[in-house]
Formats: C-alpha cells, structure tokens, sequence
C-alpha cells in the first residue's frame, strides 16, 4: 500500500486517478476547492481518504495542509501536482488580476506544493513527484498563450527540480496529456475581457469555439472531438510510478504525441537554420570544437 498526496482532485483527471487508487487499496490525501465534493468516496473508503481544504494561491495554507497530512499520515510517497485551470483569450484581453491569479495557481502552487513536500522526502529517503503539465508546454497558440506560458513555466522549473532531487532518491514525473474528455474546459476555463479587434482573427474563432459560440458547434460536439480516455491516462500514471524509473516527461494522447512532435520538429529547423548566424556572433579567441 502507498500513500499519494494529491491536489485539485475534485474532478477531471485527478478524480480518476483518486479512484483508481482507493480500489486498489492505497491511502490517498486530496485537497480540494470544495468541501464535500468526495463524500461518496470518503462514505466507502473511509480512513484511506484524507480530505483537506487548499486555496493554491494561499501560500500559508500550501505550508500547513501538507505539514499536518505528514504528521496525520506518517508517510507519503507520492505528491500529485494537479490543480491548475485555463485561461483563454488574446494576452491583450486578459487582465492583470487574471495573469496573476493564472500564475499563482499553476506555476507557484505547484512549485510551493513540490519544494514543501522535498526535506520530508529527503527525511524518508524516498519519493516521486507527478506534476500535471500538458502538451501546451511545448507550444503556443492565438488564444492560449497565458495558459501555455504557464505550463512553459512548470516544465521549465520542474525539470531542473527533477536533477536537483534526484541524488535524494527523489523521482520526478513531468506528465503532458492532450485533450482529455473531462470537464476541465466546461468547469475550469476562465476568459479575458473580448475585444472587437480581436473577434473576426485567429484568436476570436477559438475563443468562440471554446465559449460554444460558433454556429453548429455545440460543446458535446466539441468534446467527442477530444480523443483523451481520462481512465487509461489515470492508470498509465500510476503504472510510470509503480516502475519508478522513465523518461522525465510522459506524452499521453496521439494529440500530445503528434502536437509535441510537430513542436519540436519546426523549433529544431528554425534552429538549425540560424547556426550560421548564431557562430558568427562568436568572441573572435573562441576556439571551437573540431
């Protein structure tokens, strides 16, 4: 039996991960926005659900959920960076207050969460770090690029946690799934105030797709397009940290693969083209490799 620790698991990917576990007979901590959202799980698995309350972008709070879930619980072995949400629309249109609250919820909640969980892995000897990313930390879109930039931000930071832990005995999972058929785009989205420049570009087309404003699109139909079984990412999760070792990040989705390739593939020519220029900007004693 682990014990996992995991956040925003109120729904989406995390409740399913949430649920999977307990029927295996693991412990499992969650937190929650709501109160009482996992009742039904706390009425059948009783002790094995501990429950608490978390506001990510309470700094204090991140500090004493996860001090009294050790000291309740003893041990944990597995912390679930999961909460986060969207954000949609041109950069113009989000406002300060939104880019704020975007940030402190996906990059520094998930970063508060991992760097408190890290002198108690180190005390224990042991531990693994699932951080929730998404494909759209290799990428940036009109109408993404508050949202994208956040998970550019995650991958960024949790990359280098990953080599700094590691000499601990102290794995880390970068997870990047595509779409997932959950609730996260109905429940979570959060859009920035439209702006009539923007509404007949690339931008507004998607933002209005997103909102279920496009003629003939409804958003059962733009659901079924989402390709993302949540139940077999859930149980692909748990099997990378029931291995233990892999690859720092985990594609899950053909649209995560297909999406990250295409990514890297056009970041790589863009690259390679501009070798030439990139050497000639060169100090003229550097003595290059042959």
């Amino acid at each position: 039996m682990q014990t996992w620790f995991i956040t925003g698991a109120s729904g989406g990917l995390a409740s399913r991960i949430t649920r999977r576990l307990l029927e295996r007979g693991d412990r499992v901590a969650v937190t929650v926005r709501k109160p009482g959202v996992l009742d039904d799980l706390k009425a059948q698995y009783g002790s094995r659900l501990w429950q608490a309350h978390l506001d990510l972008t309470n700094p204090q709070q991140i500090v004493e959920v996860i001090e009294r879930a050790w000291e309740e619980l003893g041990t944990i072995d597995v912390l679930v960076n999961n909460a986060a949400y969207g954000l949609y629309g041109a950069v113009e249109e989000a406002s300060d207050g939104q880019i704020e609250h975007l940030f402190m919820t996906n990059v520094l909640g998930s970063l508060r969460a991992a760097r408190a969980f890290l002198p108690f892995f180190r005390k224990q000897g042991s531990g693994h770090i699932v951080q929730i990313s998404s494909m759209a930390g290799h990428y940036s879109t009109p109408g993404m690029g508050l949202y994208c930039s956040s998970k550019w931000a995650v991958e960024g930071a949790f990359e280098a946690l990953a080599k700094e832990a590691a000499p601990f005995n102290i794995k880390t999972t970068i997870v990047e799934p595509g779409g997932i058929r959950t609730n996260f785009i109905t429940s979570n989205a959060v859009f920035g105030e439209r702006m009539d420049v923007y509404r007949d570009k690339e931008v507004g087309q998607f933002v209005s797709l997103m909102k279920g404003e496009l003629p003939g699109i409804d958003m059962n139909m733009f659901n079924q397009m989402v390709v993302g079984d949540p139940d077999k990412m859930a149980q692909q999760i748990i099997r990378r940290v029931d291995q233990g070792d892999g690859p720092i990040r985990m594609a899950l989705g053909s649209d995560a693969y297909e999406q990250i390739r295409e990514a890297l593939l056009d970041r790589l020519a863009a690259l390679d083209a501009q070798k030439e220029l990139a050497y000639s900007t060169d100090a003229d004693d550097v003595v290059r490799q042959a």
